[in-house]
């Protein structure tokens, strides 16, 4: 067993589309939870392997459908509140440690899909404004959020 205080290594994903709007997708176990995919680093992957990864579990989508505008410098930290650890994994880590990445969808929003897992993540997605998922994701993920989409932002400017 893990000590309480590890940190889950993940991916996760701002993916614009060519107006600068962003996905956020809902997960199917909740109503009203919204977020950006991401997903855990197996210990054999790169992160940005796993970002391929997970983009294509999660949202269907292939390497060939996006570039990368850029990815944090940093990992970046968050806890997560003993209430929202699913039980078989409460007592194995205390959050997840994140490299973002900032994807530019090339392809054609027909590709999105979320049923390229048996159980999919995810039951509906929409475009957002980029600073709308800051605003709007759970209270433990808020300053994540806003670290990574503050030090990703200026990337859109520049294509």
């Amino acid at each position: 067993m893990r000590k309480r205080n590890w940190y889950r290594k993940n991916v996760a994903v701002i993916l614009a589309d060519r107006e600068d709007r962003v996905l956020i997708a809902r997960r199917r176990d909740s109503v009203d939870a919204w977020q950006f995919p991401q997903g855990g680093v197996a210990t054999d992957e790169s992160p940005e392997e796993a970002l391929f990864r997970e983009i294509n579990e999660e949202i269907g989508l292939s390497r060939g459908s996006v570039s990368i505008l850029g990815s944090t410098a940093r990992w970046l930290k968050y806890r997560v509140p003993e209430r929202y650890r699913r039980p078989a994994n409460s007592k194995a880590f205390a959050g997840q440690q994140q490299k973002w990445y900032l994807l530019r969808l090339v392809g054609d929003a027909s590709e999105i899909h979320l049923d390229h897992q048996a159980t999919p993540e995810f039951d509906e997605w929409q475009w957002v404004s980029y600073w709308y998922p800051a605003r709007c994701i759970v209270y433990f993920k808020r300053r994540v959020y806003g670290a990574a989409m503050t030090e990703l932002a200026p990337h859109l400017a520049t294509h």
